[in-house]
């Protein structure tokens, strides 16, 4: 084979046409396409990019809120809680207000009950000293004893009180005071007569004395001048320790 140089450089001139028509009609446009394609693929992934910062800004926002409403679910826990205990609190205290004065109210019926009991006791003791008394003391009485008690009211009668004083003034205008003596046993001439005498001396004005018996009176006197009233008898002193159980309560 012969080496022809018109053909060589011929098919030199035919490879460089080649490769201009290569060049010109088909590299530019796949360069072209080639450059579209790596320009939309760029954008695509640009985009792609700016949607996922999109998402994790909208992760962060969502992570954001999650704990901000976590914080104030929190809070309002908290604060339930609070105004809960309070509240409970609350009702304790009223309660045990409740409670304490319940309790009082019960300490005061209990005690009031208790005073009413030991009244009624007292009261009861008292009507019974005062009537096994009254047995001891009809026994034992006798005219010994109401000469005693005649002898203890002539000593005592030296002054008139002030209420019969206050009653006698009233009597002036009469000529006589009537005076009514009561005794459990009749009384001696003697003993009528010192009596008299004794309540002439506190009387300035002229006296008549009626002279009764009265066994109830167990032993003593009882002098009746006008509306004033002079009791020295056993009757009288045991009415009168009756009604201390009365006046006590």
């Amino acid at each position: 084979m012969q080496f022809d140089p018109s053909t060589f450089i011929l098919e030199i001139i035919n490879f460089l046409i080649l490769i201009w028509i290569l060049q010109r009609l088909f590299y530019k446009p796949v360069l072209e396409v080639i450059a579209k394609r790596k320009q939309f693929i760029d954008q695509t992934l640009a985009d792609a990019k700016a949607i996922q910062q999109q998402a994790e800004q909208q992760r962060r926002l969502y992570e954001n809120r999650q704990k901000l409403w976590e914080q104030e679910k929190q809070a309002a826990i908290n604060a339930l809680h609070r105004q809960l205990d309070a509240e409970r609190a609350a009702h304790l205290k009223q309660l045990s207000s409740d409670f304490e004065q319940e309790r009082q109210k019960s300490n005061v019926t209990l005690t009031r009950k208790q005073q009413e009991l030991q009244r009624q006791a007292e009261k009861q003791a008292l009507q019974n000293a005062a009537k096994f008394a009254g047995l001891l003391l009809q026994q034992a009485a006798g005219p010994e004893l109401e000469a005693r008690l005649f002898a203890m009211l002539l000593e005592q009668l030296t002054t008139l009180p002030e209420a019969c004083r206050l009653c006698l003034q009233t009597l002036d205008s009469k000529k006589n005071i009537p005076i009514k003596v009561t005794s459990a046993y009749p009384l001696t001439d003697g003993q009528q007569q010192q009596l008299k005498q004794r309540l002439g001396a506190q009387i300035n004005s002229p006296i008549t004395c009626q002279y009764h018996q009265d066994s109830q009176l167990i032993a003593g006197l009882r002098i009746d001048i006008g509306a004033w009233v002079l009791n020295a008898n056993l009757q009288h002193e045991l009415a009168g320790f009756a009604t201390l159980s009365h006046e006590s309560e």
